[in-house]
């Protein structure tokens, strides 16, 4: 009986703590403009490999976690407070000053775990390209024979505009076994056109195709579409500019150029607007025969 008193105490005990902790968690999750804004790390990445007592790969995942939450909070923090969406794709007006360390404990508690480095490349340049260089030059120390490593590491050097570093780290991962044969063509059109339309678009479709995270594959979506957009002011510029040497005054509203537009295979509304990638209307700027992006659109600005 005695024995049977103590276990039943036991288990009144522990579910007591756990329905305090949980009240405890409910409570500070109620301020999420304020969670995980200035919340230092538990722990640097070497005392935790230190003490993870042989479940480095179990902490690396609940690390991971962390790492995602941090950035889901973020992210609905910065909608309550905009009262807006976020731009998926750019993701540096977050503040998320923590994200390189959170992503460099979870890839030094586990080397080969890979959804780190790929996610670290696609966000990380947004807020220091050196550390997002770092976290990947270490993922490549402990496992320099994974090419795409170097996919993601070359995507880096692009993406700051060092075509020469980055076409060398293609070559480099090239040269590995089972690498794609893109990888040695992304090294030789990075020294050719790096900063062209068309790489980007390579650079993209290829990032794409080789991400297993819905959210990167978002980010690169994004990045697709305000490619695109991109062209497409600049060819809508042109008709404007072209209406303006013929009748000496900007156009007055797109029914004015509509004939042009649709000869350029625009996708046009019900009053004309030509649409962006997103299908929302640009924004006619009449006074200086211009066009832009609207407010609303889902093309990100950069």
């Amino acid at each position: 009986m005695r024995k049977t008193a103590f276990l039943i105490a036991t288990i009144v005990l522990g579910l007591s703590a756990v329905i305090g902790l949980a009240r405890v968690m409910d409570a500070r999750r109620n301020d999420l403009n304020v969670q995980f804004a200035e919340d230092p790390l538990y722990l640097n990445a070497v005392t935790v490999k230190r003490m993870r007592l042989g479940f480095n790969g179990l902490a690396a995942d609940w690390y991971w976690m962390r790492t995602l939450q941090y950035v889901g909070r973020k992210i609905v923090a910065f909608e309550e407070a905009h009262d807006g969406r976020v731009n998926f794709g750019n993701l540096s007006d977050l503040d998320l000053r923590l994200l390189p360390s959170l992503l460099r404990v979870s890839t030094t508690l586990d080397p080969q775990f890979m959804a780190p480095y790929e996610y670290g490349a696609m966000i990380l340049p947004e807020i220091n390209s050196d550390q997002a260089i770092a976290l990947l030059d270490s993922g490549i120390s402990a496992n320099p024979t994974t090419w795409r490593l170097y996919q993601h590491l070359g995507f880096v050097y692009w993406r700051r505009n060092d075509y020469h570093k980055a076409s060398e780290v293609y070559a480099a991962g090239a040269r590995l076994p089972g690498a794609p044969p893109w990888m040695a063509a992304i090294s030789a059109r990075m020294k050719a056109e790096g900063g062209s339309h068309d790489a980007a678009r390579e650079m993209y479709r290829h990032q794409y195709d080789s991400s297993t995270d819905e959210a990167v594959k978002d980010m690169v979506i994004k990045q697709l579409m305000r490619l695109d957009s991109l062209d497409q002011r600049e060819a809508i510029r042109r008709i404007l500019e072209a209406y303006k040497a013929r009748n000496q005054r900007c156009v007055s509203s797109w029914r004015d150029i509509s004939e042009a537009l649709r000869a350029q295979r625009f996708q046009l509304d019900s009053t004309g607007a030509p649409l962006d990638p997103s299908a929302t209307p640009y924004r006619l700027i009449a006074t200086d025969c211009d066009v832009d992006l609207e407010k609303g659109s889902k093309v990100p600005r950069r």
